[in-house]
């Protein structure tokens, strides 16, 4: 409950009505300031329609400046604040800010809480993926030398996707394939990132991913072109409470390896 009084506080203070009148330009309100205050939520209260009829003889449609003062300037009390009169100022001040009650204005709350925690974790999720993709790039700039260790923060060690995707870039490591980077003759770009499954220790991601690369072959300066346009699935697993890609679905995978 704490949490939603200080809440409520800060809300009051960022209403339209607060902003735009003198004590939207006060830093540290008084006395006077509360009075202020009072007046304005006894106005706003009193065109309020959660308030016709008996609803408004049950709590009534002013809050004194007295009132207003302790709920600003006073640190959160259980006891005190789980007054029943307290928690009736509190539906008021939840009507003025556009609510129903105060247990509209707490439900609001852990709606508006659980959308930013999904979308923290999609962001997080996504992030993921721009990052292995990130990091994909890295690892073939390395070429010859091949440097799985790039991914031991993004891929499982045991899973079964670095194992596979290990062995084909092996091989092209082992017939001596660089990247050209000079002039941008290199470069990939991720989009359109969208959760498919949404599990507890299992997330599926899809992705739109342009790859454009260009390899040369050690002393030969063969050269072998990656330009396609493919939809990748990631499958993203919790162990040990942490997020890595457990596999992935590449419909191109190993395409440059079966090139003679």
């Amino acid at each position: 409950m704490k949490t939603i009084y200080n809440s409520i506080r800060e809300e009051v203070a960022k209403h339209s009505k607060v902003r735009n009148s003198v004590l939207g330009n006060v830093k540290e309100w008084k006395r006077s300031h509360y009075i202020i205050l009072s007046e304005i939520i006894k106005e706003e209260l009193s065109e309020s329609e959660e308030l016709k009829g008996k609803r408004k003889f049950e709590i009534g449609n002013t809050i004194s400046h007295v009132t207003l003062q302790r709920f600003f300037e006073n640190d959160y009390q259980d006891k005190t604040h789980n007054d029943l009169r307290f928690l009736k100022t509190l539906d008021k001040i939840c009507i003025f800010l556009g609510y129903k009650d105060l247990n509209s204005y707490i439900q609001s709350v852990k709606e508006l809480r659980k959308d930013n925690t999904q979308e923290s974790e999609h962001e997080f999720l996504t992030q993921i993926v721009y990052n292995y993709c990130a990091t994909v790039f890295e690892f073939y700039k390395e070429f010859p030398n091949h440097k799985t260790t790039l991914f031991k923060d993004l891929v499982f060690n045991d899973s079964p996707f670095l194992e596979r995707a290990s062995q084909f870039s092996k091989e092209l490591c082992d017939r001596d394939f660089q990247l050209v980077t000079k002039n941008n003759r290199s470069n990939y770009e991720v989009f359109d990132i969208h959760l498919v499954t949404d599990e507890p220790d299992k997330k599926v991601l899809e992705s739109q991913e342009f790859w454009n690369l260009l390899f040369k072959v050690g002393e030969t300066g063969e050269e072998h072109f990656v330009n396609q346009l493919n939809t990748q699935i990631y499958f993203i697993r919790k162990i040990d409470n942490v997020w890595k890609i457990w596999d992935n679905y590449n419909p191109d995978a190993g395409r440059l390896n079966k090139k003679n």
